[in-house]
């Protein structure tokens, strides 16, 4: 089994230290993790960045081995319609396995918190997200998966949490799954989700139709950004991608590796 959305300390909200997670996913029975620590920009002057310092994630990560896991180096990127040039640059700090490209911010405002929701009902936000989520992975070309599309769902201020229903939003949400599809581009099953909004982010008729406009590429994570839930529903994920596609990713050097299920 595997875990491909993980933060340790390095992250600016991380808790753990990198050899606490890997204790966890060993007993978790892992095979194989990435750490994915965040970076992400503001246009905010007062707040210009939380993206980790490359020397403490080369010094947390680059001798950290465990002979009964496979450890790899990625990152968590937050994507705006802006900001690939921003990616590209962040590509050269180090070689890296993986890139999860992530929407965490509409209209400059994180989604997590209320700021955003003022004056919108739950699917007005949902919609608002996706458009953005849509412009996001059209203006870039640099990442490797989609973290947490429906990311919304898990919001501490969502006033109705649920997972995002694709009826709702089916032009949208079957644009942004085309596109990923057409450039190659996978989509994580991230876990957070069952104990925030009572499914994964996100949920089962999302990769079904992934698969139908020829999306291929599938990865698991956790989202941990504490040891306890290294690991978390992971093997309920793979079963379910085993039922639609057979198989779950990892990535080595840039490039998907195909786990038969």
């Amino acid at each position: 089994m595997f875990d491909y959305h993980m933060h340790s300390v390095v992250s600016f909200d991380g808790h753990d230290a990198p050899e606490d997670m890997v204790r966890a996913a060993v007993a978790a029975g892992l095979k194989e993790i990435c750490f994915t620590d965040h970076i992400d920009y503001f246009a905010d002057v007062e707040v210009q960045e939380w993206a980790f310092d490359t020397k403490v994630y080369n010094d947390a990560y680059d001798h950290l081995e465990h002979p009964a896991l496979k450890i790899r180096r990625g990152l968590e990127f937050g994507i705006k319609p802006y900001n690939a040039p921003q990616l590209r640059e962040d590509l050269k700090r180090r070689h890296f396995d993986f890139v999860l490209g992530s929407v965490h911010f509409v209209d400059e405002k994180d989604v997590y918190y209320q700021e955003f929701w003022d004056g919108l009902t739950v699917p007005q936000a949902e919609r608002r997200y996706l458009e953005e989520t849509l412009a996001c992975v059209m203006a870039h070309d640099d990442f490797d998966v989609l973290g947490h599309l429906t990311y919304i769902s898990k919001a501490r201020a969502n006033p109705a949490p649920r997972p995002v229903p694709m009826e709702e939003h089916r032009e949208l949400i079957d644009e942004i799954l085309r596109v990923l599809a057409q450039k190659g581009k996978g989509m994580e099953i991230n876990t957070s989700g069952v104990d925030r909004c009572g499914d994964f982010l996100p949920y089962e008729p999302y990769f079904r139709r992934f698969k139908e406009l020829g999306g291929q590429i599938v990865t698991v994570g956790s989202d941990a950004h504490t040891a306890s839930r290294v690991g978390q529903y992971s093997h309920r994920a793979c079963e379910l991608l085993k039922d639609i596609f057979g198989y779950v990713c990892t990535f080595e050097n840039r490039e998907p590796v195909f786990h038969k299920l």
